[in-house]
């Protein structure tokens, strides 16, 4: 394992973390991009400050990263980029416009990929995670009184979903099970996002 340290919103924070895996490893196959912020505010509130912040960590970082590891990922002949999107890229929530434009941006970002790479040997496919109990959404919990209950009483699962619940789509993903599954957009949610 190797542990990098970046803030991917820096100017070259892309290449330097690709140099550091390359350098460790001699090539790149799988990459994730998770990194990911939210400003809890009503559209009307919502600053110009506000707004870049959660663009560019949620949906430029991702960019920069993705386009930068395009020619590793080529040179193995077989890549896989999984983008953590969010069912919020298919749901509005008031207090948080900047957070559900940019993961729509994601999802549709993916499509591009797919359809751009997919020559390349390279497959994208974006997970949309649905109300997972994360230190993100714990701030949600307690800007939006009630939101755990009023969650768990429309998710059939009857239960908020767990960091580990994740894993097994990411794993399928970036697996050769998965070589033909391209420009996805797989909600991990309990059934929320079925409710319609």
């Amino acid at each position: 394992a190797l542990v990098i340290e970046s803030d991917l919103t820096a100017a070259g924070a892309a290449d330097a973390v690709l140099a550091a895996v390359t350098a460790r490893f001699g090539r790149l196959d799988i990459l994730v991009n998770n990194a990911g912020t939210n400003i809890r505010r009503r559209p009307e509130e919502v600053s110009d400050e506000d707004w870049h912040r959660v663009l560019d960590i949620n949906l430029h970082s991702l960019m920069r990263l993705t386009r930068a590891a395009h020619p590793l990922l080529k040179a193995g002949g077989v890549g896989r980029v999984i983008n953590v999107a969010s069912i919020m890229a298919l749901f509005g929530l008031p207090f948080s416009p900047a957070y559900a434009a940019s993961k729509g941006a994601v999802v549709q970002y993916t499509k591009v990929l797919a359809t751009a790479w997919a020559q390349d040997g390279i497959t994208a496919n974006a997970v949309l995670p649905g109300w997972i109990e994360t230190e993100l959404t714990d701030g949600a919990r307690r800007h939006q009184p009630g939101l755990y209950e009023r969650q768990i009483a429309r998710t059939p699962a009857g239960r908020w979903g767990r960091p580990e619940d994740l894993g097994g789509i990411a794993a399928f993903l970036a697996s050769d099970a998965a070589a033909f599954v391209t420009g996805a957009a797989i909600p991990v949610d309990g059934g929320f996002a079925a409710m319609g």
